[in-house]
């Protein structure tokens, strides 16, 4: 049934779908606007760092299965895999809402093609009801009913990067129809590379689904952040407290940390707050809560210099989570920003994208370089480099002996071996 498939959006997605598609043997067309990714994806550069994506998309261009258009062209089936970020949230201000102009734009791109039989997926993470209300009307256009004469679905992607292609095929798929035969037809779909199992449901479920899943951890982690700055408040080593409250076998606290990135979990709860903002109080909470932690992981580099005036520091990690280059929605780049706002020489260091830096800032090329001349040096992200950082190489680069650790992976002993005071994000100095 599926013998052409046309993917719109490149990126952390689409790539490693479309790549995917080909190499199973399907005719894709990868759809992109962004002349400078078809650019670089032509002369066979990925503009994705991801485990073995590269090796994949070699594979499916050199198959002759895959190719790239700025265009959409007629197909079986057509996937959109588009951006949808949410505005910027301004405190005081209106909360965040999806935008979801690439998800118009891609609807309308599909409609000149678009025929009976077709099958229409929708992957990009949408508020609840935007497969009814937004995909299907602009389609309809066509004078082919959603589910009558063309079918309409849609698949939330649920993959951590880092392991984008284990997951693609490994994870269980959600698919979601606008009537039961669509959602069939999106089975037999990624039934030609889903190794997981497929369950059905509606199209409305299956959006509420992905954001339920990303919502959940963002609560989840809103608390483990309170409970540090309460035990800063208190004077207790939160790290110690979890590690203690985990041995429940019924209790399990995350990691706190100085903020929540990526383009999923920081995003998506605002979607269910946008679905039913007088039901969502819980939900808007958690968000205040982790988008206020950049801010309260500067108060405490503040605190640590006593002013960020004039000092010199290295801030240690720009991407979103440990060892990938994602810098989406970075409580990181927060954090690096506020500090040169507020006064502070700030150089930062990002191994896994060393071009990029925050506003106000100076990125270095190394981490030698990152950490010579800095009165304090910042753990923002806990690569594996940053993790295994020996204190005396620190302390040979620095005229400064001030550490501030976000993670809580560095070694108190150790940093103050090497003559740092170490202050780390959840601990609080006991009181007498």
């Amino acid at each position: 049934m599926f013998s052409k498939i046309c993917v719109i959006g490149m990126g952390y997605i689409g790539l490693p779908t479309a790549s995917t598609f080909a190499i199973h043997g399907v005719q894709v067309v990868g759809v992109d606007n962004n002349p400078e990714v078809l650019e670089a994806l032509n002369a066979g550069r990925v503009h994705i760092q991801e485990p073995g994506l590269r090796a994949l998309a070699e594979q499916a261009f050199g198959s002759g299965n895959l190719r790239l258009s700025r265009e959409p062209e007629p197909a079986d089936a057509f996937i959109i895999a588009v951006p949808t970020p949410a505005t910027p949230r301004v405190k005081g201000g209106a909360d965040p809402t999806a935008e979801l102009n690439s998800v118009i734009a891609a609807s309308q791109a599909i409609l000149p093609h678009l025929k009976a039989g077709n099958l229409v997926m929708l992957e990009s993470t949408c508020p609840p009801r935007t497969t009814l209300d937004l995909v299907a009307p602009i389609l309809e256009r066509s004078g082919l009913r959603a589910g009558v004469d063309f079918l309409l679905a849609y698949s939330p992607e649920r993959v951590l990067p880092g392991r984008i292609l284990q997951e693609l095929t490994e994870n269980a798929r959600v698919i979601g129809g606008v009537t039961p035969a669509s959602a069939e037809a999106g089975r037999e779909l990624y039934a030609l590379f889903v190794r997981g199992e497929i369950v059905l449901t509606d199209a409305t479920t299956a959006e509420m689904v992905k954001l339920m899943e990303n919502t959940s951890r963002d609560v989840s982690i809103a608390i483990a952040n309170e409970f540090a700055r309460l035990a800063e408040h208190v004077g207790v080593d939160v790290w110690e407290a979890i590690a203690i409250a985990n041995r429940h076998p019924r209790i399990n606290i995350l990691r706190p940390g100085p903020g929540v990135g990526g383009h999923c979990v920081s995003v998506d709860p605002w979607f269910l707050v946008q679905a039913d903002p007088e039901q969502a109080h819980l939900i808007r909470t958690a968000r205040q809560v982790n988008d206020d932690q950049p801010l309260h992981a500067v108060r405490l580099v503040e605190r640590a210099l006593g002013t960020l005036q004039g000092r010199k520091v290295a801030a240690l990690g720009l991407a979103y989570k440990p060892d990938v280059d994602d810098l989406r929605e970075s409580p990181a780049l927060e954090i690096a920003r506020l500090l040169a706002e507020q006064g502070a020489e700030v150089r930062t260091y990002e191994p896994h994208a060393p071009e990029r830096t925050a506003s106000g800032t100076r990125a270095a090329n190394s981490l030698q370089e990152a950490l010579t001349g800095a009165q304090a040096v910042v753990l923002l992200v806990d690569h594996k480099a940053f993790r295994e950082l020996e204190p005396a190489q620190a302390a040979a680069a620095m005229p400064g002996r001030v550490a501030v650790d976000l993670r809580g992976v560095w070694q108190p002993a150790a940093w103050e071996a090497a003559g740092f005071t170490l202050h780390t994000l959840g601990v609080g100095i006991p009181r007498g």
